[in-house]
């Protein structure tokens, strides 16, 4: 017996060959690596393969249905865009069509400050798509905040709805893959585009991204700057999320850098439970970080996200086919998602829960009362 077909097909490992055969490769490297021996990069995915998904059955009810709410809009499904740097390597629309195709499939985009094409670009193009498009900016602080609050202003006037601060970089993390091929400048043509003619650069010049160890004051004047929402990403410790929720933060997104900071860090969705414990549902937590399939999002949720990111996966479609690629990508996972979760019994992403998840391998007879993580 064979069932209709309910979306695209998607097969990662091919899609990250196929994009390896199409880039020079110096590029593939720099989007595939990480940090170190890259342990944290392979442990991402590898932690989602140790866990499995208990199904719950005869619910009953509707079929399943997958939008989720975050800071005050809805989404088509608890997935969204991660920041990603460069997007021009992978194809020379680069950001725009990321941000056509986004728009296209309803799925928030969060933009890299380290983008090859300007914020207001990216916005742009994802709005001719759909009006109601929602792009993010990815913002790290900077030492001079006068840059900081002109980054914010472009953002601002391009119409993003959220700042999405990274916390995890106080310096760059070693690239064993760029250190070995020399990659340590983009090539003629191209540039990071949000770092054009801001303070004490050049007119037509740009800066470089400064890694630098802020603190709680730095976002202090952060929220002093703007009345965006901000969501602070690379928090992996407890005691950080609580602070972050004290600090009035509006939401988190629980990321070790797709690995390419910290190699000792641990899998994001070993990190997830506890962050969502301490944060305890007083603010929203997102996470991204190894990503691959539906049942990915699914653990995610069951775990405490309220949507998860997808970033190396959109370099590889775009990287294969362009604007069309990521389409394809973005829809294929909503659609993997969607089955998995009526698989589970679920009619809504809140469904899936925490007693759902368990360890491949022996079972063992949890005591009344245990929690899972």
């Amino acid at each position: 017996m064979t069932g209709p077909r309910t979306g695209p097909a998607y097969d990662p490992a091919a899609l990250a060959r196929r994009a390896r055969a199409e880039l020079r490769p110096e590029h593939y490297d720099f989007i595939e690596g990480g940090a170190g021996q890259e342990a944290a990069l392979r442990e991402n995915e590898d932690a989602f393969a140790r866990l499995a998904l208990l199904p719950r059955v005869l619910r009953g009810g509707p079929g399943p249905g997958t939008r989720v709410g975050v800071l005050g809009r809805e989404w088509p499904a608890p997935l969204f865009v991660s920041p990603t740097a460069f997007h021009r390597l992978a194809h020379p629309d680069g950001e725009l069509a990321t941000a056509r195709a986004a728009a296209a499939t309803g799925t928030p985009l969060v933009t890299g400050m380290a983008a090859t094409t300007a914020v207001a670009d990216v916005v742009a193009a994802a709005r001719a798509r759909d009006s109601e498009a929602v792009v993010w900016f990815q913002l790290y602080l900077q030492p001079e905040h006068e840059v900081t609050a002109e980054l914010v202003r472009r953002a601002e006037r391009a119409g993003c709805s959220a700042l999405v601060v990274t916390v995890d970089s106080p310096v760059f993390g070693s690239r064993t893959r760029d250190l070995r091929n020399g990659f340590h400048d983009l090539p003629p043509g191209l540039a990071a585009e949000n770092m054009r003619d801001l303070p004490g650069a050049a007119p037509g010049c740009t800066r470089g991204i400064a890694m630098w160890p802020a603190g709680w004051d730095d976002l202090r004047r952060l929220r002093d700057l703007t009345d965006l929402p901000l969501v602070l990403k690379g928090v992996l410790h407890p005691a950080d999320a609580r602070a972050a929720v004290e600090q009035g933060v509006d939401a988190l997104l629980v990321s070790n850098h797709g690995g390419r900071q910290l190699d000792a860090a641990p899998a994001v969705v070993e990190a997830l439970p506890a962050v969502a414990e301490a944060v305890a549902g007083r603010i929203p937590v997102l996470m991204d970080g190894g990503v691959r399939r539906g049942s990915d999002i699914a653990l995610a949720l069951a775990l405490g996200a309220v949507a998860t990111g997808v970033g190396r996966p959109v370099l590889w479609a775009l990287a294969t086919a362009g604007e069309d690629g990521v389409t394809e990508l973005l829809s294929a996972l909503r659609a993997d998602f969607a089955q998995v979760l009526a698989l589970c019994g679920g009619h809504r992403p809140g469904d899936l829960t925490a007693d759902q998840v368990v360890a491949r391998g022996c079972p063992r007879r949890r005591p009344e009362g245990e929690r899972a993580w």
